[in-house]
């Protein structure tokens, strides 16, 4: 097992921090670039990075794929991280790393939920892990970006919900389940108190990304701009130090699908994610044009789409079994 460092170097690792910030990386992206780079300096007897290069690079990537067994995902996260620190950071021109050994990416089909399994897993949830639930279902979001939903991105009157900053920063528009349409006005009304709350207790101001809130001084505070899903509480601020209310826990949502999951008797290794699995199989089958369903997830290829044909023609779908014929 690779040691952790005790005492990191604090002058290159605020660097990448700084830097991470001005690229408007998320918080996510630079505590995970920030493990990686640890880990890096740590394989290679806490050298330097800036006596090391491409070799080093390779070395540490392959050994990840062989000796350590990670997913191919985790392996690039890990390369992605090293090409960030060196290009981005130490301003590097390094060249493209060659001949890494690379973790295999398993092809595997998504799980999925029949039209009575979705039923009751969300007959197992209540208040707003239900209306969270859902939207993953019936409008086709990832979680985060159901957690990061802002009011004034779900237009009640056309019934659509824009998804800003999604998978690759990329903005796109789906539907807004009618069924939903007023639990969540009335969702709504609730949080809006919640907000005139904070403001009268002096808070009420909330996260905007990419220097909004410099550009738009008054946007944090405006009703607009608050999340769809707040936090139960308030919290600090990792990078800015300001106490606000930040959007809904993912690790809560994730623990009460788990948990209905579980009530509802269903043995499949399932997640909050099989919801937009579910979405996307369902519209599939009730013949939607498979262009359209690419558009409503935000796919970039439709081959990626593609693979919810995979469930559709799988088992008895596709082909007759012989005992049957």
């Amino acid at each position: 097992m690779i040691a952790e460092p005790s005492n990191p170097k604090p002058r290159l690792f605020d660097k990448v921090r700084e830097v991470a910030r001005l690229r408007h990386l998320s918080l996510r992206t630079e505590q995970a670039y920030l493990q990686w780079i640890r880990r890096y300096i740590f394989f290679h007897h806490k050298r330097h990075p800036d006596q090391m290069a491409e070799a080093e690079i390779r070395a540490f990537i392959s050994h990840l794929a062989v000796e350590r067994g990670v997913t191919a995902s985790t392996q690039t996260v890990a390369l992605s991280a090293l090409l960030f620190l060196y290009r981005d950071v130490l301003k590097q021109d390094l060249p493209y790393v060659s001949n890494i050994e690379r973790a295999q990416k398993p092809k595997r089909v998504p799980v999925v939920f029949t039209r009575d399994e979705t039923k009751r897993v969300l007959a197992n949830l209540q208040g707003t892990h239900a209306l969270i639930a859902g939207l993953l279902y019936g409008s086709g979001l990832r979680l985060m970006e159901c957690a990061r939903l802002r009011v004034k991105d779900i237009d009640f009157n056309y019934r659509q919900i824009t998804v800003r900053d999604g998978k690759g920063e990329k903005d796109r528009i789906t539907m807004l389940p009618a069924r939903l349409k007023h639990p969540l006005m009335r969702h709504l009304q609730r949080v809006r108190t919640l907000h005139l709350d904070d403001l009268a207790a002096g808070y009420g101001e909330v996260f905007l990304p990419y220097a909004l809130a410099v550009k738009y001084p008054n946007a944090p505070t405006m009703w607009a701009w608050q999340y769809v899903f707040p936090a139960a509480s308030l919290s600090t601020d990792p990078r800015s130090g300001v106490r606000r209310r930040h959007h809904v826990s993912q690790s809560a949502i994730q623990k009460a699908v788990r948990d209905a999951i579980r009530k509802a008797g269903i043995s499949k290794h399932a997640s909050c994610h099989t919801f937009r699995h579910s979405f996307a199989t369902h519209l599939l089958e009730q013949g939607y044009d498979i262009r359209t369903v690419q558009e409503l997830l935000g796919h970039k290829d439709v081959k990626t789409t593609m693979i919810y044909t995979h469930v559709l023609n799988r088992g008895g779908r596709g082909v007759q079994s012989p005992i049957d014929m």
